[in-house]
């Protein structure tokens, strides 16, 4: 089934070469009429109690295994559309970009730490209409056995916080 979801993915060309050798792949797809920019903005400044609330668990579990960097999440906060970068090196909220294109696609990395490095490649397909299909593929490599340990202990959540940051992906801003 990940085969066929890869296989799918537009511009999979660009997001071949950051697949190679990776422990953990996942594509996730929503259809939305919102462009790149404001999916990844809407998606990103999703902060709900909860989510903060996990991060914050989070961050115990990351001390308890010796991880030298914690993502903080702090809540509510809004990312507009122009604060997403499109520039290799620049950022995309706490997520550093490293491939991208306007209104195509943009691959971007979570900081250096010692137990994993992650990528997320979010890509963008026009249907008919004002209707675009956006594909969200999370891309994990282990660098230290604590890695597939902590990947595991959020892996549940990991597929929950980025079905609902889609879903704000795809909502109307106000």
């Amino acid at each position: 089934m990940l085969k066929k979801k890869l296989s799918s993915l537009p511009y999979l060309i660009e997001i071949q070469p950051f697949l190679k050798g990776s422990n953990h792949v996942d594509v996730k797809t929503i259809d939305g009429n919102v462009s790149l920019r404001e999916f990844i903005a809407s998606m990103m400044s999703y902060a709900p109690w909860w989510l903060v609330l996990l991060y914050r668990i989070r961050t115990i579990v990351a001390r308890v295994l010796g991880l030298e960097k914690q993502i903080e999440l702090e809540g509510p906060f809004q990312i507009s559309p122009e604060d997403i970068s499109f520039t290799p090196g620049g950022n995309a909220h706490f997520f550093i970009v490293r491939k991208a294109k306007e209104d195509q696609y943009l691959i971007s990395e979570t900081p250096e730490d010692k137990h994993l490095s992650a990528y997320l490649a979010i890509s963008v397909e026009n249907l008919d209409g004002n209707l675009n299909r956006f594909h969200v593929t999370t891309i994990v490599f282990y660098k230290h056995w604590t890695g597939p340990v902590y990947f595991n202990l959020i892996r549940p959540f990991h597929h929950l916080v980025v079905r609902q940051m889609m879903r704000a992906g795809i909502s109307q801003r106000k």
